[in-house]
């Protein structure tokens, strides 16, 4: 069973930063394809963004141009760099391997003045 376990999230005001990160397990991760969703209340799950073994990338609309998705291969890492937040990108953000269809556990932002 592939671990994820995230970090990074909290509260931040409109406009600011966050830099959320994504620790795995696993041997393989450097051919892994790894993304961050997310949930806000009464909501369902989302994509936000997306990065594939060779380094391409995928992001929804509403994030393009704001959040950056990275990875390490020698940490087995993954990270999501969140800029310009909106009040609107408040939920549980959630790292994702989609090769294993694991699943972290969550980590908590909000956008709030």
């Amino acid at each position: 069973q592939v671990q994820l376990v995230e970090s990074g999230g909290g509260l931040v005001q409109p406009g600011g930063s966050l830099r959320l990160s994504c620790t795995t397990s696993g041997s393989i991760f450097k051919i892994i394809t790894m993304g961050w969703y997310r949930q806000a209340p009464g909501k369902q799950r989302e994509l936000v963004a997306r990065i594939f073994s060779g380094g391409g990338t995928n992001y929804a609309d509403s994030v393009k141009g704001r959040f950056t998705i990275s990875r390490d291969n020698d940490k087995k890492m993954v990270h999501l760099q969140m800029n310009s937040l909106k009040p609107e990108d408040t939920a549980v953000y959630y790292c994702h391997n989609f090769d294993f269809n694991s699943w972290g556990q969550g980590t908590q932002v909000t956008v709030s003045s």
